[in-house]
């Protein structure tokens, strides 16, 4: 197949790129680079040294003879959009190219400003173009679980069978965002949604949960194709934020009472679902909704795991808790279907302590590169 990966520099879009080519697929990458200005922006940083997009495919290319081309530009400008899908006519369009940290969408109105206006403009260039340029390509697009929020009942795969005054209708799972951030991926799947309605487009919705792990059996091929390690309090997932500071000699910073409960996959899952969802197309006109994730953990439970694994490589951290800088529930019920990826194929590797231990061995490693200051909370919701 075609497959433009949007974002492709990305955390999830790198080690997709690769992945994806290293199985026969022709791949092109799509990015504007902001990701690394944001690093400048917040004054922060990868704990893994990443090198530039251009040498990176150079190396891929050196390695398997597979060449990834590269398109730098935004899905913000129409005409760049349009231009790429003219020259690549891709069968699958998977779409990781929007500003993804809820903290920095609550930074300001700036802040909160831009992430609406990437992300929904940024989709809504895509999905027109797919309906003017490339009609049958197949949209795979990166939703999140925190569109749902945290419901007093099950959440199901996209859609909910209600009955109400002796009618039954299926209608889309309510949403309950948590940020500005999760508001605009609200808004792109209400606006996919309608495009397959009325445009016959292909779009399968993936609600993907908090991605874990550092490494695909690609990334580490070769020093140059290393994936970045997140670790601030704007973009690090609360996983790394421990393992960081476990190695630091900090306190590991739980928010409020720690019983926030999300759900959580592998980087080496996330990339096996693209092409799962890119094999496995939507009809013409289907909005399909795949809740993408393995295991739920709650925050305080994180933190235990990280500790005692710090503990047995000669560290001794002990678990904070903080004031709650978010505005969230963090004591509530949390039970979500996650079926229709397994039923495809997908086959789930699981958070255990090895997994946390290579991590945490990666971070010593560069802990040189830990700038101490960013382990903490910066944004307050309030």
């Amino acid at each position: 197949m075609n497959i433009i990966v949007a974002g492709g520099d990305g955390f999830c879009g790198w080690p997709t790129a690769l992945y994806l080519s290293n199985k026969g697929h022709d791949v092109s990458i799509l990015d504007n680079m902001v990701r690394r200005d944001i690093d400048n922006e917040l004054h922060s940083n990868s704990i893994t040294p990443i090198a530039d997009l251009e040498e990176r495919v150079a190396k891929w290319k050196e390695l398997t003879g597979k060449e990834i081309r590269v398109y730098e530009g935004d899905l913000t400008h129409y005409d760049f959009v349009k231009q790429v899908l003219k020259l690549e006519q891709p069968d699958a369009f998977v779409h990781f190219a929007e500003q993804r940290s809820a903290p920095y969408s609550m930074i300001d109105l700036d802040h909160i400003v831009y992430t609406q206006t990437n992300n929904v403009v940024g989709n809504l260039n895509v999905i027109y173009g797919i309906k003017e340029v490339v009609p049958d390509c197949h949209l795979v697009k990166l939703g999140t679980m925190g569109e749902y929020g945290t419901p007093n009942i099950p959440i199901e795969e996209g859609y909910l069978e209600v009955e109400h005054k002796g009618r039954k209708d299926v209608l889309p799972f309510p949403k309950q965002p948590g940020s500005f951030y999760h508001l605009s991926k609200v808004h792109d799947s209400h606006n996919i949604m309608f495009a397959c309605k009325i445009w016959g487009i292909r779009a399968t919705d993936l609600n993907q949960g908090i991605v874990y792990g550092l490494d695909t059996e690609e990334t580490k091929m070769d020093p140059v194709l290393a994936n970045r390690l997140d670790y601030d309090g704007v973009f690090g997932t609360a996983l790394n934020r421990f393992i960081i500071q476990s190695t630091i000699g900090h306190d590991l910073t739980v928010y409020g009472k720690g019983g926030q409960t999300r759900g959580f996959l592998s980087i080496k899952d996330t990339v096996r679902c693209i092409e799962i969802a890119a094999e496995n197309p939507a009809d013409r006109g289907e909005f399909r909704v795949f809740n993408q994730f393995t295991e739920d953990f709650s925050v305080q439970g994180l933190a235990e795991k990280v500790q005692k694994v710090a503990k047995e490589e000669g560290f001794n951290p002990e678990i904070a808790h903080l004031d709650n800088p978010r505005v969230e529930l963090e004591d509530h019920f949390y039970a979500a279907e996650n079926t229709k990826l397994k039923d495809l194929g997908l086959e789930p590797h699981l958070l255990d302590d090895e997994v946390i231990r290579e991590i945490l061995q990666t971070v010593v490693k560069h802990k040189d590169r830990v700038i101490e200051e960013n382990v903490m909370p910066q944004v307050s919701w309030k």
